[in-house]
């Protein structure tokens, strides 16, 4: 089957392109086109008509890529076109004609690249992740990681554990012949050394996730210190009611911001404060539970706010920022308790100091999370194969020892396995590669 869609962005363009895939292709280029096909790769200027009565469409680039040597590993093209609605629906109903040649489904020109082996999993996801970025850390981090630095990581700890099981399968394979002692020393060394390799990975503060999903801010404070007001400055539009009625906020208000390039997900929460009404408490409780759960909390107080002192102890901890607003109403008569804290003093109504805030945020966000090159787990389900992967190396290590071969194979196996699925290769065929390469077996 030969798929078919508009790969640029829709509505209204200077420059639109359909890409192409599939064993039609080079038909799909004969009916629409006249003259001899492009040569491979080279742009072409091309009329393009309608098929059966040759009315002309539009004029346009057409590049042809002939299999193997395209982005799907199939016989591909492009067509750069005029970027309108009547140009991209003409093209697109001419191609739909053409017989076996249909729509393309999201990500399937992708997912036909991975099936081909011209990209592996994790390059697949990062593809996905470097055209949701909006940030610039997180266009670095995808394509650090399109670039292989993850996958030659995780293909290199596998290549090892192939080496440790072909030498597990050929005690298996030839039980009368002991393995040497250099070699079995070297299986539950290296064993070790991988398995303290994947836990230095796996503590990692789940840094890769923050930067892809965004870090979690959550604004805290008691009720009418400012907290909404502080959200919508930072959001740059009105994103929370705010009022001077106390207790406004009742449920938790999100927004996803771009911060200077740092991606941030940031909470405003209901005041907390010793309250008898049902729903306020349900407000405050979710406050809390956000404050637990976020990777950095700004706690706003007003400089009277000498009723909050007993929520503040709780609440400032090596991840919280402690904000003074309302600076324009004088700081003298602030807490003591509070002052120790060293907060920050700032004017959200005369827009005074919020800069300070604002670097104090990225310098948080940077000294905690971000102080290593070396991003490699940036999904859920990397960090799911690597804690599998040390499950079974810490059992087959136990049978290892016991010398019970065969169990201690089938740990190392799926060991192995879930270091595979992380870049979307399983085969076993490279176990009895390695043994044959690497064993003189008929000596």
């Amino acid at each position: 089957m030969t798929i078919y869609a508009l790969s640029s962005g829709p509505g209204v363009s200077g420059i639109a392109v359909i890409r192409i895939s599939g064993p039609e292709t080079r038909n799909v280029i004969s009916k629409l086109t006249s003259g001899d096909l492009p040569k491979p790769r080279v742009a072409t200027l091309k009329k393009i008509s309608k098929i059966g009565n040759n009315e002309l469409i539009d004029e346009g680039i057409i590049i042809w890529f002939p299999a193997p040597q395209s982005y799907t590993g199939e016989d591909m093209a492009e067509f750069h076109v005029h970027g309108s609605r009547a140009v991209i629906e003409a093209i697109q109903k001419s191609i739909s004609k053409i017989e076996n040649c249909r729509l393309a489904e999201p990500g399937e020109f992708t997912k036909i690249a991975f099936q081909n082996g011209k990209i592996n999993m994790l390059k697949a996801e990062s593809i996905s992740d470097l055209i949701s970025s909006e940030t610039e850390i997180q266009r670095q981090q995808a394509i650090k990681i399109m670039f292989g630095k993850s996958s030659d990581k995780f293909n290199s700890l596998r290549e090892k554990l192939l080496k440790i099981l072909s030498n597990v399968e050929a005690k298996i394979d030839f039980p009368e012949d002991d393995l040497p002692e250099d070699i079995v020393k070297k299986i539950k060394k290296d064993s070790e050394e991988i398995k303290k390799e994947i836990e230095k990975i796996l503590n990692d503060q789940k840094v890769g996730e923050r930067i892809r999903e965004g870090f979690k801010i959550a604004i805290l404070g008691p009720t009418n210190a400012g907290k909404s007001s502080l959200l919508n400055y930072l959001s740059k539009r009105d994103v929370a009611i705010v009022s001077e009625i106390a207790g406004t906020t009742r449920d938790v208000i999100e927004a996803h911001l771009n911060l200077d390039g740092y991606p941030v997900i940031i909470s405003d929460t209901a005041g907390i404060r010793d309250s008898k009404d049902e729903i306020e408490k349900k407000g405050i409780k979710l406050a809390l539970k956000r404050a637990e759960d976020a990777d950095l909390n700004i706690i706003v107080i007003e400089p009277k706010s000498t009723d909050f002192t007993r929520f503040l102890n709780d609440l400032a901890n090596d991840k919280a920022l402690i904000v003074v607003n309302k600076s324009e109403l004088g700081v003298s008569n602030v807490d003591d308790q509070i002052k120790q804290y060293n907060p920050i003093y700032l004017s959200i109504k005369e827009e005074k100091n919020l800069d300070t805030l604002i670097d104090s945020i990225k310098e948080n966000l940077k000294n905690k999370f971000i102080k290593s090159e070396d991003i490699l787990i940036t999904r859920e389900r990397h960090r799911q194969n690597l804690e599998q992967c040390v499950f079974h190396l810490n059992n087959f290590q136990g049978k290892n020892s016991k010398e019970d071969f065969d169990k201690a194979a089938e740990d190392l196996r799926l060991a192995t396995r879930h270091l595979g699925m992380i870049v979307g290769k399983v085969d076993v065929e490279e176990i009895l590669g390695s043994i044959f390469r690497d064993f003189c077996i008929g000596k």
